[in-house]
């Protein structure tokens, strides 16, 4: 009877696990969020320049080791440091740190406009992970291919959000200049997109926090696990008593 009501205490309702439960039929939201990512400390940003004349190209490319054998060595990445700088070849220290991709391309091409004719600048973000935990099915840090991911899509990485996961109150923890900035986002909501945290960033972490139903659970687990430790103890005490006898 007990673990008959535990069993409907914990089934959870449609308005607890369906997502944007107020959309209607042919309805159009525009997303008009932005989603640009910016460079931070401690990034990974990989840079390499390219022109009409590949040779001219060359010192503005960092490798590791020496060409052998008509190889290429392999490229370097740039870490921005404490103070969002980097270290570029020829033209010396950049800052960095707050600026897009867009942003930073402009700016090499202007830098090096008095020693290459029309550059070519491509720009990658080495290091662009997000980490999902809590009531997800494959809770984890995962690598971001592209320059932007949803929230929903890093869910989706994580094997969705199991029924004991909830759904309207999601937390987003980001980093600004070492500052932590938490937001929650409602999953059950059209209006998601919306959010500031709809489109997640380098290094943000999502967590997905246990309903009711599952803090439960989890407690009848440790209940039962200690019960079981303790009935083996008073097993084993009764066995050795009446070996003893």
């Amino acid at each position: 009877m007990l673990f008959a009501g535990y069993l409907l205490s914990s089934c959870a309702s449609r308005k607890d696990v369906v997502y944007f439960q107020d959309t209607g039929d042919f309805e159009t939201l525009i997303d008009k969020n932005k989603a640009i990512t910016k460079f931070k400390v401690d990034d990974l940003v990989s840079i390499y320049v390219s022109s009409l004349d590949p040779e001219a190209s060359v010192p503005f490319n960092l490798y590791r080791g020496a060409s052998e054998g008509g190889f290429r060595a392999e490229q370097v990445d740039y870490l921005v440091d404490q103070d969002g700088m980097i270290d570029f070849p020829v033209i010396g220290k950049l800052k960095i740190e707050g600026l897009s991709p867009d942003e930073l391309r402009s700016l090499l091409r202007e830098r090096l406009s008095e020693y290459l004719k029309d550059p070519i600048i491509n720009i990658r973000l080495r290091n662009f992970t997000v980490t999902v935990l809590g009531q997800v099915n494959r809770p984890g840090t995962y690598p971001v291919v592209g320059e932007q991911i949803s929230i929903l899509e890093a869910l989706g990485l994580a094997g969705d959000l199991t029924l004991r996961g909830v759904r309207d109150n999601v937390l987003v923890i980001r980093d600004f200049n070492g500052t932590k900035v938490y937001n929650r986002i409602d999953l059950t909501s059209k209006n998601v997109i919306k959010s500031p945290v709809y489109y997640l960033t380098q290094n943000d972490v999502v967590y997905v926090e246990p309903n009711n139903a599952g803090v439960r659970e989890t407690a009848v687990g440790a209940s039962t696990s200690i019960t079981v430790t303790l009935i083996s103890l008073l097993v084993t005490s009764t066995v050795i008593i009446i070996s003893r006898n």
